[in-house]
């Protein structure tokens, strides 16, 4: 399931220790960024998403903004624990004075997925395997090629992606939300297409 979080800098903690897909809200941007919400409402029909925001207010406010967003579909929620403090990239402690995902240790990120239901280790969370690799993202002509860029925005299009989804996060939701059958199938209809 992939991970919905606040910002980049929470994003760049939890690939330290979780390999899969990691989204963020841009804070409160998410209230009026479509593409971003209709990007994490693909995720969640099709997998479920699960939620970490920090644990003041706003984290709250947006954690529920979600929700109601996305109505029944399956969010798994991990909740931090307040610690108060500052993270070390900023001057000053948050408007409440607490640490946010960023600001975490790993050790306890770990078990507030364990403590959520989720399987967290210090290398990865369940995950499915990928079907689609690098070499194969290249040869279907998403990657390194004269027409790649176009290939992929017809592809975001035809999937109704974002158009600005970038190259790795159209990689991830490839590998998460579709089979290879179906990819196939659309780039030969792209390929068709365009002759």
């Amino acid at each position: 399931m992939p991970i919905i979080v606040e910002g980049k800098y929470d994003k760049i903690k939890l690939k330290s220790i979780i390999d899969g897909v990691i989204l963020t809200t841009e804070g409160y941007g998410i209230y009026k960024n479509k593409e971003k919400m209709a990007l994490i409402r693909k995720y969640a029909e099709k997998s479920g998403i699960i939620i970490l925001t920090d644990s003041d207010g706003a984290g709250f406010q947006i954690r529920n903004h979600l929700k109601s967003a996305l109505g029944n579909v399956k969010i798994v929620n991990i909740y931090i624990p307040d610690i108060f403090g500052k993270e070390r990239r900023k001057a000053e402690p948050s408007k409440e004075g607490k640490l946010g995902v960023e600001g975490i240790d790993k050790d306890i990120l770990i078990k507030a997925f364990t403590e959520a239901g989720v399987i967290a280790s210090k290398n990865s969370a369940e995950r499915k395997e990928p079907w689609l690799t690098k070499a194969e993202y290249m040869a279907l002509g998403l990657s390194g090629g004269e027409n790649s860029s176009f290939l992929r925005a017809e592809l975001a299009k035809r999937l109704r992606l974002p158009e600005r989804i970038s190259g790795k996060a159209l990689f991830e939701a490839l590998n998460e939300l579709y089979s290879k059958e179906e990819i196939i199938q659309i780039m030969n209809e792209i390929q068709k297409g365009k002759q």
